[in-house]
């Protein structure tokens, strides 16, 4: 006798209301789960950060984090990165991938920092996305992790896809996501609760291999298979 596989439970779609009443439940219970949620990847300084965050796009944080301890030792203020040699530092970050438009970024990034912020890693979205390779998911980053401040949702694919699967958006792209989790989350998790799904995803609900039964949001989600 065949097996049947066990197929993601459907739900109606829900009144607005009834979205945010379980929208906080899945928050309160990724509290209890993730009290203390934050970024994977290593850095001592809203510098240090923003790199990893540039070096992170199309790569693994595991990666960027074994790149990033011999650069820091390097690169320690913006003018270092300002001043580099672009072939040199292509070398140094080859490894994570896109190493001509990341070296191209930093070192754009290092020079506005230095000849328009005073060598400080300004702490306002406007200024942030005006740096050359650092769009609003980068800003969320910085802004949120280091600063504190929460301006945004960081929307990485970890998001994208767990925030889909859990219904609590129908929209494709990063930038409408962001906005229809903003209206759920309050503001003052938004960091927390990037950070939050992007460990969920990869400990439990990953991509290849979800693992529902040890899921601890698995009740209130529509894709979940147990």
């Amino acid at each position: 006798m065949t097996a049947t596989k066990t197929r993601p439970r459907r739900r109606a779609r829900e009144t607005p209301a009834a979205l945010k009443a379980r929208g906080r439940k899945i928050i309160a219970r990724l509290e209890r789960a993730y009290p203390e949620a934050t970024c994977a990847l290593h850095h001592a300084s809203a510098l240090e950060l923003l790199v990893a965050t540039i070096l992170s796009a199309q790569s693994t944080d595991a990666r960027v984090n074994m790149v990033t301890p011999a650069l820091f030792a390097k690169y320690r203020v913006a003018g270092d990165y300002a001043a580099a040699d672009p072939r040199v530092l292509e070398q140094e970050i080859h490894s994570t991938g896109f190493f001509r438009n990341k070296t191209k970024s930093i070192i754009g990034m290092a020079q506005a920092v230095v000849e328009r912020h005073g060598r400080r890693v300004p702490d306002t979205m406007e200024a942030l996305v005006g740096l050359p390779g650092v769009g609003r998911k980068t800003a969320n980053v910085v802004l949120g992790t280091w600063f504190g401040k929460n301006e945004g949702i960081v929307v990485d694919t970890h998001v994208q896809r767990l925030s889909t699967l859990l219904g609590l958006t129908r929209e494709k792209t990063p930038e409408k996501i962001e906005q229809d989790l903003m209206q759920l989350v309050p503001r003052d998790r938004w960091t927390w609760f990037s950070h939050t799904l992007i460990q969920h995803g990869r400990r439990v609900c990953i991509a290849r291999r979800p693992r529902c039964e040890s899921c601890v949001i698995n009740r209130l989600c529509p894709s979940s298979r147990v």
